[in-house]
């Protein structure tokens, strides 16, 4: 997928007012679990971690990569150079800099022992809207796996298992999840919570470093 001459001119005419719609797809599932997302291009590769927990309803209890090109994303840690991992941090690369590359899709796994692989597609960007808050959940399918089921053989008897109301496992699956698992079911009221949180704690960002610059000058 590439930006066409329109995106590209708007990358490069103002990104302090640009938003990225980004579509996120968890590989491997029938039927597709996927959300979409609206972000400013000026966030980092973090942000839009975050804005993954928040819409995927994850627990951020893991650790996670971007794979763009041969280059992976995520975090760093002190000693990464004394056993050559060449992971870079997450928080230094913004979505713009990748727009303005043509680069818009890419891999983000969490959690590597459960191994969620999900293909990232920046499919727009264009102007925000006033007074909406940013990063903002737009619209997704699908209820994602829960936190540390075992991967996807493990959700798939996990889902097994809540679906049938005779099955010897179902009980226990229940005692362990909290609560009855519907995979139609994807909360898009806590998703709007959990990203504006998000947004909120942006905001605040924002407020603080104008602050600051007007300290400053």
């Amino acid at each position: 997928m590439e930006l066409d001459s329109t995106d590209r001119t708007r990358m490069h005419g103002g990104m302090t007012d640009q938003i990225a719609r980004i579509r996120i797809t968890l590989e491997d599932m029938k039927p597709a679990i996927w959300r979409r997302v609206e972000l400013p291009v000026t966030n980092s590769l973090k942000t839009l971690h975050l804005a993954i927990q928040a819409c995927m309803l994850f627990e951020n209890y893991h650790l996670f990569q971007f794979d763009i090109g041969d280059a992976a994303y995520g975090i760093r840690f002190d000693d990464d150079d004394a056993f050559m991992v060449r992971t870079r941090d997450a928080a230094n690369m913004r979505i713009s800099k990748l727009a303005e590359r043509g680069i818009t899709s890419f891999t983000y796994t969490y959690d590597f022992g459960d191994n969620w692989r999900h293909r990232i597609e920046i499919e727009e960007i264009s102007s925000t809207i006033p007074g909406t808050n940013y990063p903002r959940f737009v619209d997704g399918e699908r209820r994602a796996p829960p936190e540390d089921v075992g991967g996807t053989p493990g959700f798939e008897e996990f889902l097994e298992a809540m679906s049938k109301p005779r099955h010897p496992e179902r009980k226990s699956m229940i005692e362990w999840y909290g609560r009855p698992f519907d995979p139609a079911d994807i909360s898009p009221d806590e998703i709007s919570a959990r990203m504006a949180k998000l947004a909120k704690r942006r905001a605040q960002g924002k407020a603080a470093y104008a602050d600051a610059k007007s300290r400053d000058s």
